[in-house]
């Protein structure tokens, strides 16, 4: 009774302490969900297709943002409750317009068990909620928004009809494919766990953990990798000379134990290109972003990514030197990659858009700049919370220079 919505609450804020204590809950319901699921629907056909009913409430900034996107996609990151008895969930939903900065939803979701992406089971026999007559998906669960309508005359109670995506959803697969680049599915354990603390921001739990390893690590490999780590996080706190330690002691390693051209001196490289650039060395910054470029030309296929991180690095340098062509150039590869390889609402489509607009700014262009901010901000209302500090600064940048000519 306590632990579910404690465990639910700290993967919708990704509240690290959290997370890291009840990582063993979240493995084993995971896994209890896959196995029900399995004994459920071993023989399920198209013809078993159901309908499950979440009633909630959403801010009236969530939900305008989820407006915006229909017949697009909607993930939820927590292990998702619903149930087969409409009324049971339509109540929630009614309870959620008391207050009036929120809107009452009530998601209609129709699955088809046998091309469902996300794991889900009855838990009938074990929920204490007999009447609701439960069906729990695992976290991640993809849904496409097929429609939204108000219910009667109310104007802050809507239905949501959702379809749970199927695995030939040519959208999800690349939405998935990126994810799962982005949540490193080749690393384990304690290592992975410091990996996304640190993308969540929680920099001294990730620390914590890297520490413990480096005494723990004692091959080459691994020794490189926690120090590169232990570098990114003092550059994201600003500590710009301990960071370039690190990522020094991570380079020596890999310099004699890696070929030339592999990617990792790439990622060495860039990160003591980023430290030089925000310690104002623009020429060894730009000398290090050009070392890892040349290697990620030579090792990565031609629409990859980290190219495009490379040639905005460059741009970036370029701009603080003033040398707004060379940099409107990079910035415009960096877009043209990313455009390739990531999905149209990605957040770093936004800040690829923001950056060229940043030069077009630099340049006194402001109709183009204009443009371009608006392009990020497009994006980035799409994919990024509204309090978001990226989403804050494009609008900004915007603001600044909205009566300029």
């Amino acid at each position: 009774m306590f632990l579910y919505p404690m465990l639910n609450h700290a993967l919708r804020l990704m509240n690290g302490d959290i997370i890291t204590h009840m990582g063993f809950f979240i493995s084993d319901l995971h896994r209890q969900i896959e196995q029900l699921h399995k004994e459920q629907f071993v023989d399920a056909t198209a013809a078993n297709i159901f309908t499950v009913y979440r009633g909630q409430g959403l801010s009236t900034g969530d939900f305008a943002k989820m407006s915006k996107i229909k017949g697009g996609l909607i993930s939820f990151n927590n292990f998702l409750s619903t149930s087969t008895v409409r009324k049971v969930s339509l109540g929630f939903a009614q309870d959620a317009t008391i207050n009036p900065d929120q809107v009452g939803v009530l998601f209609i979701m129709k699955i088809n068990p046998a091309q469902s992406t996300t794991p889900f089971a009855s838990i009938v026999g074990i929920s204490d909620f007999q009447k609701e007559e439960e069906v729990l998906f695992s976290m991640h669960s993809v849904f496409r928004i097929q429609d939204i309508k108000q219910m009667g005359e109310n104007n802050h109670l809507f239905e949501v009809n959702l379809v749970l995506t199927a695995d030939n959803d040519p959208e999800l697969n690349r939405l998935t494919d990126c994810i799962r680049k982005e949540s490193f599915p080749d690393e384990e354990g304690w290592y992975r766990l410091g990996l996304i603390l640190i993308n969540m921001g929680q920099f001294d739990k990730a620390e914590d953990i890297y520490q413990v390893l480096l005494d723990q690590r004692k091959d080459d490999q691994g020794q490189a990798d926690i120090y590169h780590q232990l570098g990114r996080i003092k550059n994201a706190q600003g500590k710009y000379q301990e960071a370039l330690t690190f990522y020094e002691k991570s380079l020596v390693i890999r310099q004699k134990t890696l070929p030339p051209n592999h990617p990792d001196l790439a990622s060495s490289y860039n990160n003591i290109g980023n430290v030089h650039d925000s310690m104002g060395n623009y020429p060894k910054a730009l000398s290090s972003h050009e070392k890892a470029l040349e290697i990620r030309q030579q090792s990565l296929p031609s629409n990859h990514p980290d190219l495009a991180g490379s040639y905005n690095n460059i741009g970036n340098v370029h701009r603080n030197m003033d040398n707004y062509p060379k940099a409107l150039s990079s910035h415009e590869k960096a877009l043209e990659i990313k455009q390739q390889s990531l999905p149209p609402n990605h957040p770093d489509l936004a800040t690829s858009y923001n950056n060229i607009g940043a030069v077009y700014d630099n340049m006194s262009n402001y109709t183009k700049a204009r443009t371009f901010y608006e392009q990020a901000i497009q994006i980035a209302q799409q994919s990024l919370p509204s309090n978001h500090s990226d989403l804050q600064r494009y609008r900004k940048n915007l603001e600044r220079i909205k009566n300029k000519k």
